[in-house]
């Protein structure tokens, strides 16, 4: 089915970009100084926003749309897990984030240090959803 397929692609980036973002950018950005941790961590969130946002949207629709056209569970839970980074994201992530992008980068310090290595931890739940999406998603393939 062409629609799950699209469905999975659309979360196996979502989740391939949620890796990228935990096991190379977090650590390499963490081994900078505060203030270009920080200089460096406010574009990037800017960015990976832009893009992720998006694809959790996308295969949501795509996932339940397969559903719909199959009716296996697979595809709506999948789709749910997918989707679940949003709330996720604004309820327990946004704090953290609303916190960092008003810190100037010459206010920079051990807070703002801290506030990125709980963001890191907060961001590798987006990438264990994104693969439980992914999973589900190969199981109803």
């Amino acid at each position: 089915m062409l629609v799950g397929n699209f469905a999975l692609v659309t979360a196996a980036l979502f989740t391939g970009a949620a890796t990228y973002i935990i096991v190379a950018e977090q650590p390499a950005r963490l081994g900078l100084g505060d203030r270009g941790l920080l200089r460096e961590w406010q574009p990037a969130y800017k960015r990976g926003f832009a893009m992720q946002a998006p694809l959790a949207i996308v295969g949501f629709f795509f996932g339940v749309w397969a559903w719909w056209l199959s009716g296996n569970w697979r595809w709506l839970v999948g789709a749910v897990m997918l989707i679940s980074n949003w709330p996720f994201t604004l309820i327990v992530i946004l704090p953290t984030n609303s916190v960092l992008m008003k810190i100037p980068a010459e206010s920079a310090g051990a807070e703002s240090r801290r506030l990125i290595e709980r963001w890191g931890r907060l961001h590798a739940v987006r990438s264990g959803l994104g693969a439980l999406s992914t999973a589900f998603f190969v199981w109803a393939n």
